[in-house]
């Protein structure tokens, strides 16, 4: 985006124009504004092309109908003003007839044309509007985890919400209003020089252009408060958003007061903001109602005085205050549009600026799409840090190197911190590595598309997440386009088909916001089910249990190891006891492997893996020791 060099100072000693932000960066607003020309005149789209010319023949002829019209009542007006001597049979039979129908019917012709106009223009705004909601969102699911992880999901939906109806009002009052309104200026300027004098087009120009330089500058002066408005309000609209979705966490910790507060304290700087925006409101008012007002004043001043010395007929009188009237209401309304259309730039700019966002992990031009029935896994010298290459401060892993061959397992274990799940991201490709290669299969993973990359890995995390819709949903969603049969076999293989089937509304029943209808085994069976609809080569099993007690992380285990079955696996693992039997074991501290090898082989080794299981063996043995005794009840 262009950005303005104008300084603070310069910007309050000049107005700037309708389309120059608050930093009268011209150039900004004007980028944005081309961004909806393939919206609303679409290359190859001649059906949509053409209601829009139809379109922009409709309000060329509303707009000099409405001038037109006038210029009939006027002749209406000094007929029976000439006749006004006359008896009243003649004066009856004197009446302009034909001028007061022709004057009614352009009127009419007038609002049909416009009316047209918005028939026409109605599915093309609502189609252009539809369309570049769904290309931001569409670049959005395209940006990498680092964009999202920085982002408050709350704001982000304000600035969506807010920059899709700025889009809806400029097209609408833009073409509605704006447009129509410059166009009469133009034509009844002509008018008034044609028929009486420059004197009048001075007059009537010169209230214009000190109605819209006052505009200018006192909106300037009210778009602080604006942009106060807009800054609390994704702020406060932030911290609601986190406090419900974290609704269990505020209840745990008593904390309703806390965030209460919180959210209270966000909503008094938009409170202060806002009135400070709609009093200041008043100001604008008042100066545009005097300007109107003097200007109309002096115009029909000299009208009057015309009609005295003779040299103007009442219907001059008439037609002078009538275009007077027809061009300021639409004026005193032009105040709120550039007000609203000002905002509308600004909100449209911070819509477009998402997609201007470049995704930190994209394909490259060559990329080939992955092809494998038997896929394998190998880290070869990976490097990582989530700041630059030279951040020693954030190195996350050092020269990790591992190979997993097709249908085979490698757990990864180690203290918190020590970069497991990092190597899983790393694997997803949410991130690539500064140094080192990843490969599945002998592709290089920068090599390949993520569609394809995507495809053929699964995914079962500790802390699943479901979407706020039905179990079935869920399940679906690991292959959207599978049939109620598939989803059925995945349940049941997952072991949860019983379940279901139990409740009330079956598969059909709603899981509630992330799930939480259900409990922890029950939204780990979902998410297997899910993936095993997927049917990917690769799994990655991110501490799937860790989050679970032990006699339901007993029962998963099994289902795990349905899923496991065939598959290339990379088990992110806290619990030791889930992983003794895989092929390889790799123990990571600071970001290095520093033992590998199968279970028996590191408990002999008696290093640090010996000692993390030395340890959750005794906290397994506490655990039962510290659980009551049984009673075993006795039998007749």
């Amino acid at each position: 985006m262009v950005a303005s060099s104008t300084s603070s100072s310069s910007a309050k000693s000049k107005p700037s124009s309708l389309f120059a932000d608050a930093d009268g960066s011209f150039a900004r607003n004007m980028k944005a504004l081309s961004r909806l020309t393939p919206f609303l005149w679409p290359v190859g789209d001649s059906k949509t092309r053409f209601k829009i010319t139809l379109m922009v023949i409709f309000l060329l002829a509303s707009v000099i109908a409405g001038v037109y019209a006038p210029l009939l009542l006027k002749g209406a007006v000094d007929r029976l003003a000439g006749d006004a001597s006359d008896s009243g049979v003649a004066r009856a039979v004197a009446l302009p007839i034909g001028l007061i129908l022709s004057y009614g019917f352009v009127r009419m012709l007038a609002s049909f044309f416009s009316e047209i106009r918005r028939f026409l223009f109605a599915r093309v705004a609502q189609s252009a509007v539809r369309k570049i909601a769904l290309s931001v969102f569409e670049h959005l699911l395209e940006l990498s985890l680092a964009f999202h992880l920085d982002r408050r999901m709350g704001g982000l939906s304000r600035v969506i919400e807010r920059g899709v109806k700025s889009i809806e009002f400029l097209l609408e009052f833009m073409l509605f209003n704006i447009l129509p309104t410059l166009l009469q200026i133009g034509l009844v300027a002509i008018v008034l020089w044609g028929r009486f004098s420059l004197l009048f087009v001075a007059i009537t120009l010169l209230t214009i252009g000190s109605y819209i330089l006052f505009t200018l500058f006192v909106t300037e002066w009210r778009l602080q408060f604006r942009r106060e408005m807009n800054y609390a309000d994704n702020d406060a609209h932030g911290k609601a958003i986190d406090s419900l979705i974290n609704f269990e966490t505020v209840k745990y910790f008593g904390n309703e007061a806390h965030e209460k507060q919180r959210l209270d304290s966000a909503l008094k700087v938009y409170e202060n903001a806002a009135v400070k925006s709609l009093t200041s409101l008043s100001y604008v008012n008042l100066g545009q109602s005097v300007i109107i007002a003097l200007g109309l004043i002096t115009i029909l001043l000299i009208a009057g005085k015309g009609v005295v010395d003779g040299t103007l007929s009442i219907g001059d009188f008439v037609l002078v205050n009538t275009y007077l009237l027809q061009l300021y209401l639409p004026l005193d309304f032009l105040g709120f549009v550039y007000r609203q259309t000002r905002q509308s730039l600004t909100d449209m700019d911070d819509l477009f600026s998402l997609t201007d966002e470049t995704p930190t992990i994209s394909d490259r031009s060559a990329a080939t799409k992955l092809k494998t029935n038997s896929p394998e896994v190998i880290f070869d010298k990976v490097s990582f840090s989530y700041g630059s290459s030279s951040d020693s401060a954030r190195q996350i892993l050092q020269d990790i190197s591992f190979h997993i061959p097709h249908g085979k397992r490698l757990a990864i274990v180690g203290p918190s911190g020590s970069g497991k799940s990092t190597i899983a991201r790393l694997l997803y490709r949410f991130y690539d590595v500064q140094k080192g290669t990843i490969s599945i299969s002998a592709y290089d993973l920068r090599n390949l598309t993520q569609e394809s990359l995507h495809a053929n890995i699964g995914v079962v995390p500790q802390d699943t997440v479901l979407f706020n819709d039905t179990i079935y949903y869920n399940i679906l969603y690991g292959n959207p386009h599978a049939r109620a049969a598939d989803v059925e076999r995945a349940a049941r293989m997952a072991h949860i088909h019983e379940f279901i089937m139990s409740l009330p509304e079956a598969y059909q029943t709603a899981v509630g916001e992330r799930g939480l209808k259900l409990s922890g085994g029950e939204k780990q069976r979902v998410a297997i089910a899910r993936t095993l609809l997927k049917n990917p080569g690769i799994l990655i099993l991110d501490e799937a249990t860790s989050a679970l007690d032990s006699n339901t992380e007993q029962e998963i285990q099994k289902n795990l190891k349905e899923l496991m079955e065939n598959r290339t696996t990379l088990m992110i693992a806290h619990r030791l006891s889930t992983i003794t039997d895989a092929e390889e074991i790799l123990v990571l501290f600071e970001g290095k492997i520093v033992e590998r090898g199968k279970h028996s082989q590191l408990l002999k080794n008696g290093k640090l893996y010996a000692a993390m299981w030395d340890r959750q063996q005794k906290e397994a043995d506490e655990g039962l020791e510290a659980m009551p005794p049984v009673k075993k009840s006795k039998e007749k």
